[in-house]
């Protein structure tokens, strides 16, 4: 049966967020926030990096610091716009594909006003955990530090899309892990930037197999 998409843009959030908060009562969480934890003591401005297929978790965990999220102008991605606002979290439309440029734009002034953002850089359509140059634009531009980070489940369900969107299965043991913070000089050149690009890449697979491994462990 097709879902009208009228009625699933009305209660998809809705239920999403319900199932969201019931399963994550269920998980052991470890979060390991040692490295972002002066970030957040200066209150200062943070682009926190994570691949698309572990986003799933992050609205029950830290919707409550009111970060501004990168959400596609797609209505998948109004659906999910909708669904982290019930969060806190707070969505800007716009992708590498579709409103870029705008998007780059006000998630910059959200970071000169000292605000968080989350983007996801391998997203809206992958390739998987292969990082795109917004996020190294955004970072040079606005100053903030590129902070990445990934969850890990001991067990989880991993759906047959192009990110592989991992869903940890009730009762799981979950590890949440930020990695070290990454700065972009503002005058870097095209070379700087693409240097930059694969470092903020290697580190942020480096976080996610890390947690993967802790884990499982």
């Amino acid at each position: 049966m097709t879902i009208p998409p009228g009625l699933a843009l009305a209660v998809g959030p809705l239920i999403g967020s319900l199932g969201l908060r019931a399963l994550a009562s269920t998980l052991r969480i470890r979060r390991e926030e040692v490295a972002v934890a002066p970030l957040w003591a200066a209150r200062a401005p943070v682009i926190y990096a994570v691949w698309h297929g572990r986003v799933f978790l992050l609205p029950y965990l830290y919707g409550h610091r009111g970060c501004a999220v990168l959400a596609s102008r797609s209505r998948d991605g109004e659906i999910v716009s909708r669904l982290i606002e019930r969060f806190g979290l707070d969505a800007v439309r716009g992708s590498s594909t579709r409103g870029g440029d705008e998007a780059l734009r006000v998630l910059t002034r959200r970071l000169r006003g000292g605000r968080e953002v989350v983007v996801v850089p391998d997203g809206p359509v992958g390739p998987r955990e292969v990082l795109k140059p917004g996020v190294i634009a955004l970072a040079r531009l606005s100053g903030a530090p590129i902070v990445p980070m990934a969850v890990g489940a001991s067990r989880e369900w991993r759906l047959s899309s192009w990110d592989e969107f991992r869903i940890p299965k009730p009762f799981a043991r979950c590890v949440m892990r930020f990695g070290e913070p990454i700065r972009v000089p503002a005058e870097a050149d095209r070379a700087g930037r693409e240097a930059a690009r694969k470092e903020v890449e290697a580190a942020l697979r480096g976080v996610t197999w890390q947690v993967d491994e802790e884990a499982r462990g």
